[in-house]
């Protein structure tokens, strides 16, 4: 530990354009060093909350002149720089020869807006920022709760970024939260930018292309995982929070399930699943039927089939391989464009090039319109990460059906369910309540039973307390 002065403050500092070094004395001959980083404090509170009081002050220390401020007391030079580039002034005072740090921090961060990767049309409009502090207010505002704990932690070497553990004390499954501690405080990396750095570290299974940390931006759906025995972790400087422990239907569930009624909800949910079945093998399926299984088709489509393939060069599958990765291209280049510009880049994927290879001959109208519906398909899965995954699906299954056919696509799916029920998030089965088998969960699973009928927290979370009504009214 190195003690703290100025000479030493100054010589690390050094080369740094927005440090600033200024000395002031007190109306009672009290004189003060102020060191601190233009860029990273409210200059504006520090003139009016601490420069101001304390020169006009006839206390004889920093603590009785600013007795609202919160005061830290500094013991060394490492301790002096970690609070001094978090956003603290340090103030030393030359009577007694005291380091002291003011948290003053710059809350510059862009206002509350609507969330763009989960819209829903009704319900709360509100999402996460960049803003670590704000981000804790939403929730707190939901959950008024004292119960309601939070535990910091810093992670990266370069980035010190701060980490924020949140969870419902007597609720929660206490294994969650000790697994989830031990896992962030055995974290060892340089930078994290982002909270998909965070996850990948604390994945269970970091080579799996499913994630196992559910990421939202959304407080009430961060409010709702909390209520039901689940842990929220905070990352500093990102708008999104990971929740965990999760299954594979968590990420098929949308906020606005529980908002609509829950008939519509159960009629959207399924829809969500075949969506994403439909979105990894309707196209393997074309290619296996086409090229081992034509025999199955009926006569009529058939004779469509032919028709439409009858003056292609190209096999089914480099057919539908060049479509899908022509595809792929136009996503990511309208993901990457202004907005106004993406719309008309998906207008011009979508139909011209689409009827153009058709004329061309490279592609059949058979092909174009799957393509099309396996398209529209991915878009249905609330998730972006699952969307992601099922592209790196649909080319697995793809090729498994070119040489394979149909047995192929089904030995893909078995494969797939296979790796799945060896998933863990936090250490909790990823197939649960399917496998293994909580048959109480199954009323908030593949359909959304009424609100009145979920009485109980998901059994496969194990929560202590697994009542969602008081006892005596259940």
């Amino acid at each position: 530990m190195t003690t703290i002065s100025l000479e030493a403050l100054k010589q690390r500092l050094a080369l740094i354009e927005d440090a600033e070094i200024i000395d002031r004395e007190t109306t009672d001959g009290l004189r003060l060093t102020f060191i601190y980083l233009g860029t990273l404090i409210d200059q504006e509170r520090l003139n009016e909350s601490i420069l101001v009081p304390l020169v006009r002050s006839f206390q004889s220390s920093v603590e009785k002149s600013l007795t609202t401020a919160k005061i830290t007391r500094l013991s060394n030079l490492e301790q002096a720089l970690q609070y001094l580039m978090k956003g603290s002034v340090l103030v030393h005072d030359s009577s007694s020869g005291r380091w002291q740090a003011i948290m003053l921090p710059n809350s510059l961060s862009r206002s509350i807006e609507t969330s763009e990767t989960e819209t829903i049309m009704f319900g709360p409009k509100d999402s996460f920022s960049e803003q670590l502090e704000q981000n804790i207010l939403l929730i707190r505002r939901r959950l008024p709760l004292t119960a309601l704990k939070t535990e910091r932690y810093s992670v990266g070497s370069l980035t010190q970024t701060t980490v924020v553990l949140m969870y419902i004390d007597g609720l929660i499954n206490p294994e969650f939260v000790a697994v989830a501690k031990n896992k962030l405080s055995s974290i060892d990396f340089d930078m994290f930018l982002d909270s998909s750095h965070v996850a990948a570290f604390m994945e269970d299974h970091y080579h799996s292309i499913f994630p196992q940390y559910l990421q939202t931006d959304r407080p009430d759906s961060c409010a709702y995982s909390l209520g039901i025995g689940k842990l929220v972790i905070f990352v500093n400087n990102t708008p999104f929070a990971l929740v965990a422990p999760i299954t594979l239907f968590h990420l098929f569930q949308s906020p606005e399930d529980y908002i609509n009624r829950w008939l519509v909800a159960s009629f959207l949910r399924p829809l969500r699943y075949l969506s994403f079945l439909l979105s990894i093998t309707l196209i393997p399926i074309y290619v296996a039927l086409t090229t081992h299984h034509y025999q199955m088709l009926p006569l009529q489509i058939l004779y469509v089939i032919i028709e439409s393939r009858s003056k292609l060069p190209l096999s089914p599958f480099w057919e539908a391989f060049i479509i899908l990765i022509t595809l792929e291209i136009i996503k990511e280049a309208s993901l990457r464009m202004p907005t106004k510009t993406s719309q008309n880049l998906g207008v011009i994927g979508g139909i011209v090039i689409g009827q153009a290879a058709v004329e061309a001959g490279f592609a059949s109208k058979v092909l174009i319109v799957l393509a099309g519906i396996s398209a529209i398909s991915t878009f249905l899965v609330p998730n972006y990460l699952v969307t992601k995954s099922s592209l790196l699906l649909q080319f697995i299954f793809l090729i498994l059906a070119t040489y394979l056919g149909i047995p192929g696509i089904l030995l893909g799916l078995v494969g797939m369910f296979a790796h799945l029920n060896g998933l863990t998030s936090l250490n909790q089965p990823y197939l649960a309540p399917v496998s293994p088998f909580y048959w109480r969960d199954w009323v908030d699973l593949f359909v959304r039973g009424p609100l009145h009928a979920m009485r109980i927290r998901p059994e496969a979370l194990r929560p202590l307390n697994k009542y969602r009504i008081s006892r005596r009214s259940k």
